[in-house]
């Protein structure tokens, strides 16, 4: 592994609350993937934020009569909290307009921007742009809607087709319309500066190219395909108010900013560095991570954020040439939700505010490892999937409860009725319990070798194997019958049990982080962090903590209708 890796997860947008799509499609996969690595020992940078720039902000403050910082700081502090709620543990939570982030992030986007400048890869054109005569502005492409030109009937924004994701010029969709108003686009002209994609179609083919095998084929497939219809310059300003204005003495340049998707993944640098900054470390000790050999970097994303992290956020770094390129782009699938047998995607418009979908309200009702556990169950890896409530709360009765909550419950209630809480004599031990304890060390190489190849639901699924097959050997040893014949054979099976425990709170930990604590409390095990190796088992005669339930059963409900 590398010296260093360094994991993002696409920053959301500070106008709106976190749902379970947002989760399981981004932060719960990069989450796991830290806490893996970080129990192998690996130095792991996890960085995240807020992206409080751009029209989807300046918008939600129009519509609620608010700033567009008040609404940027609000959300952000909900998103932190649901984050916090869910044991998503970032080493920073930065926002790019937020005021402890704001100056570094502005400093590095404007010499990102000037560098890029510079070297000659902007074109600086007058060109047309749809118009909402209404709100007595342009449109950016995201507030645009129109039938798409790709497709032909269907209709979308002006960003990207909402179907097949491939890059839209708003200028040709049929019939746009202004999503602010409602109201017909004109269009008019203004000038900006364009990047020149096509100047980096060849290395980005090659360099895509290069990540056979170890990036998902959804991704490269993507990503080829639109480098084969032939990527078109990009405009990179905007004539909007709120964000980091350009960095240019030209007249042309008053009143434009520069466009969101160009700061944002930008914050994922100046995040880094003030992370750094706050340690005590010079403000350019973050090249340690983003222009070095020995480090990795690592994206997390949704689908619809292919387009600019497989592609124009490459070209960027390409165009910039002083930081690395990824080192991996982790696209996962949209979650919808399931509801009266239809699959819907979760809205502020229609789905209802009180709905457990959202996170905040999930948290005030569920354990947020219920959660995380079905989120990655449900993991859309290789297509979509669709968080069903029915299926939810049947999975965590039979599969957290019914399997690896009666396993660990059992074997340590039994301990603590029928040896006193303590740890019982091993001595005992048969080729059963052996073998079931030689099955640990393939168990944990199973479970890290998906999870290092980013298949998180097939590690989840090794370790209910495992589980499942802790429980099988409980009943195969039935120390509830060797107790009244042969104590130091139950002894024996108790002890092997209970190091099954051991193991299971180390394979626990990336998925299920509350669980694994608990257990490690009812061990009353030695507080040294989560290491990703078979534990030494607790010496015989160690006291063990209270026994109690892991996981608590759920009962259907309207709570999500």
């Amino acid at each position: 592994m590398p010296k260093r890796t360094l994991v993002t997860a696409g920053l959301p947008y500070s106008n709106g609350r976190l749902h379970v799509g947002h989760i399981g499609g981004a932060y719960l996969p990069a989450d796991t993937y830290v806490r893996y690595l970080r129990a192998c020992g690996q130095d792991v940078l996890w960085i995240c934020g807020s992206d409080d720039n751009g029209v989807a902000i300046e918008i939600s403050a129009m519509k609620e009569d608010k700033t567009p910082q008040e609404v940027s700081t609000q959300f952000h502090q909900r998103q932190k909290l649901d984050f916090e709620g869910l044991r998503i543990e970032f080493d920073v939570y930065g926002g790019t307009h937020q005021p402890h982030y704001q100056g570094t992030h502005e400093q590095l986007s404007r010499e990102f921007f000037g560098n890029i400048h510079e070297k000659g890869y902007f074109t600086k054109k007058t060109s047309k742009q749809l118009y909402d005569p209404k709100a007595d502005r342009f449109l950016p492409d995201r507030y645009v809607r129109g039938i798409c030109h790709h497709c032909g009937d269907h209709e979308t924004h002006g960003d990207q087709c909402d179907r097949t994701g491939a890059i839209i010029d708003p200028l040709l969709l049929k019939n746009p319309v202004s999503t602010i108003t409602e109201t017909p686009a004109e269009i008019r002209e203004t000038t900006h500066w364009y990047l020149r994609l096509n100047e980096f179609e060849q290395p980005l083919h090659e360099w895509l190219e290069s990540k056979r095998g170890t990036w998902r084929t959804s991704v490269l497939n993507f990503a080829l395909g639109q480098i084969k219809q032939g990527l078109p310059e990009r405009a990179m300003t905007r004539d909007i108010s709120w964000g980091i204005p350009v960095p240019l003495d030209d007249p042309d340049a008053a009143g434009k900013v520069l466009f969101v998707w160009f700061d944002a993944p930008i914050g994922y640098i100046s995040f880094t560095a003030q992370l750094l900054a706050d340690r005590g470390q010079p403000l350019d000790s973050y090249r340690d991570w983003w222009a070095s050999d020995d480090s990795e970097i690592v994206h997390f994303i949704g689908e619809d954020n292919t387009v600019f992290h497989a592609l124009i956020w490459p070209a960027m770094l390409m165009a910039d040439a002083r930081h690395s390129l990824p080192t991996q782009v982790v696209a996962n699938n949209f979650i919808n939700f399931r509801q009266d047998g239809q699959e819907l995607k979760v809205s502020k418009s229609s789905t209802p505010a009180e709905s457990p979908v959202w996170i905040e309200e999930f948290l005030k009702r569920y354990d947020s490892d219920a959660l995380r556990y079905y989120l990655t169950a449900i993991a859309p890896e290789s297509s979509r999937t669709a968080f069903d409530p029915a299926d939810f709360i049947a999975r965590n009765n039979a599969e957290l409860v019914g399997t690896l909550g009666n396993f660990v419950n059992r074997t340590l209630q039994f301990a603590g009725k029928y040896f006193d809480g303590q740890v019982p004599d091993p001595a005992g031990q048969t080729d059963a319990d052996r073998q079931h304890l030689a099955a640990a060390g393939p168990a944990l190489e199973a479970v890290g070798q998906h999870l290092r190849a980013f298949r998180f639901r097939q590690g989840l699924e090794e370790l209910m194997a495992y589980a499942r097959r802790c429980n099988e050997h409980f009943s195969e040893r039935a120390p509830w019958a060797s107790r009244k014949t042969d104590m130091t054979d139950c002894a024996a099976a108790i002890a092997t049990c209970i190091h099954a425990v051991q193991v299971l709170a180390v394979l626990c930990h990336p998925f299920m982080p509350g669980a694994a604590e608990k257990m490690r409390a009812q061990l009353a095990a030695p507080s040294t962090g989560f290491n990703w190796d078979v534990p030494a088992p607790l010496p015989a005669g160690h006291t063990l903590g209270e026994a109690q339930i892991l996981f608590e059963k759920l009962e259907a409900g309207e709570d999500f209708a």
